[in-house]
């Protein structure tokens, strides 16, 4: 599309076979799109054939498209710290696969457990393994670390280093900051009201110690309703939080505000406006 009118200027099938049993699917769907800074292209996931497509811009009347072949049922992903390396989630295939965005191919499959959901992910340094990607998930309490380090960190490059357990499954993000020493696992989806209005908190320098629980549909205090609270996102001075509590459509909804280094609330936005979509 046009950037400034969004007027679409190419249509592109997405058509195909799918990777492992070669079987055509005449309807995948497109999952995450995002834009590659190796090359002036898109890094587009096909989700039932379980193809990754770099969509070159450069030239759309000569349009080159490169498949990758990883695996079914491709979702959403995000960069590792580099930004070179392309870290998605294949959820019912329970795969990670990682994408080279430079050299423009499949770098590994790493096995993960049951419905890997990162989001983006996050990205850390582990204090034993290194630099390190992060993924929850829907099907476990897992919060799974791959290292993401093929120069310095050779030996655990692509590979889970470290699971830590969180508070259940229903997981649907991830995330921390250059600037905090905290990684926030949601439970979105946890069918134990106790775990879904909650978040874990964990301190990545004290990996081994577990979790703290903040109640964040508690400080919401919003009254009848599920509550759920979802993606945790960082202001950019890296110093505070902010949650989404979801409720019903006709009942109240709320941001709340967390305060990074202490993990106390610092403010609850409960605008009548703010309705859950």
């Amino acid at each position: 599309m046009d950037g400034l009118t969004l007027e679409p200027l190419k249509v592109v099938s997405t058509r195909g076979m799918t990777v492992d049993t070669q079987e055509y699917h005449p309807e995948p769907r497109v999952a995450a799109i995002v834009a590659s800074h190796q090359h002036p292209e898109f890094i587009v996931n096909v989700k039932e054939t379980g193809q990754i497509q770099l969509v070159n811009y450069e030239d759309i009347n000569n349009l080159k498209t490169t498949t990758i072949g990883a695996a079914r049922f491709l979702h959403d992903g995000g960069w590792d710290s580099t930004k070179r390396y392309f870290m998605t989630a294949a959820n019912q295939s329970n795969k990670i696969a990682v994408v080279d965005s430079k050299e423009q191919k499949l770098t590994a499959l790493v096995d993960v457990d049951k419905i890997p959901h990162p989001g983006r992910g996050a990205n850390f340094v582990d204090p034993k393994y290194g630099p390190v990607w992060a993924t929850s998930a829907l099907g476990n309490e897992k919060v799974t670390l791959i290292g993401t380090d093929p120069e310095k960190h050779k030996d655990q490059a692509w590979k889970v280093v470290r699971v830590l357990k969180g508070q259940g499954g229903g997981s649907l993000f991830v995330k921390t900051h250059p600037k905090s020493t905290h990684l926030y696992v949601d439970t979105t989806l946890n069918p134990d009201p106790k775990i879904s209005q909650s978040v874990a908190v964990f301190d990545i320098n004290n990996l081994e110690t577990g979790y703290q629980v903040l109640p964040i549909a508690e400080w919401a205090n919003l009254g009848e309703g599920p509550k759920r609270v979802v993606q945790p996102e960082f202001n950019a001075a890296g110093d505070e939080v902010w949650f989404s509590v979801w409720n019903g459509k006709d009942q109240k909804s709320a941001i709340v505000v967390v305060d990074d280094k202490t993990l106390k609330l610092k403010k609850v936005i409960d605008d009548p406006r703010i309705v859950t979509p």
